[in-house]
């Protein structure tokens, strides 16, 4: 038994992880019925935190999930019963009721599934928060590198008018220089004689 093969059979249902009746019956090899009737022999050790009847809607939306596998209770075909839906909790439970080998050591590997699966959801977890952090850290440097470009663009239109300016005055002393005298005529000179 492949703890994988086990965390397939593991849903989510009213927000907890379960684990359906008949993959149980199969896993502890043991018939539906019999499982069942165990768990209402012993409902006193089955409070609704541990095990849970699936109501229709929700059987019928875990269909879909459930494809692969056949569920048939009798020759006509269909349930004639709903499931049962056991939490971690109620896996071990039902180890003790059951009473023999097998569904002890099932029960083991079952958990030892459900554990896995959390420490998993934990660590998928953890990573969404690191992403979470990465993309707020990567919008404020997008922003940052929005407002240096903006300042850049200030600072580049301020460089060029100053430019321009350069140029306009080189262009007023290079127009002033031409309307001196030319070196043809002489200067008249100026200052004490």
């Amino acid at each position: 038994m492949e703890l994988k093969d086990i965390q397939n059979k593991i849903y989510e249902v009213r927000g907890s992880r379960v684990i359906l009746d008949f993959d149980l019956a199969q896993l502890y090899q043991v018939e539906t019925r019999f499982l069942k009737q165990a768990v209402r022999r012993n409902l006193d050790r089955f409070p609704e935190d541990f095990m849970f009847e699936l109501t229709s809607e929700e059987y019928n939306s875990l269909i879909i999930s459930l494809r692969s596998q056949i569920v048939i209770s009798n020759d006509r075909g269909g349930r004639r019963y709903l499931p049962f839906a056991f939490t971690e909790h109620g896996v071990i439970m039902l180890a003790s009721v059951l009473r023999h080998e097998r569904a002890v050591q099932a029960s083991i590997q079952i958990t030892r599934a459900f554990v896995s699966m959390r420490n998993c959801i934990l660590s998928t977890r953890n990573l969404e928060a690191e992403l979470v952090k990465l993309r707020s850290r990567l919008e404020l440097l997008e922003k940052n590198n929005e407002d240096n470009l903006g300042a850049i663009n200030d600072l580049s239109e301020d460089v060029s008018r100053e430019i321009d300016n350069i140029y306009m005055a080189i262009a007023a002393l290079s127009a002033r220089s031409s309307q001196q005298p030319s070196p043809d005529k002489p200067i008249k000179k100026i200052g004490f004689k």
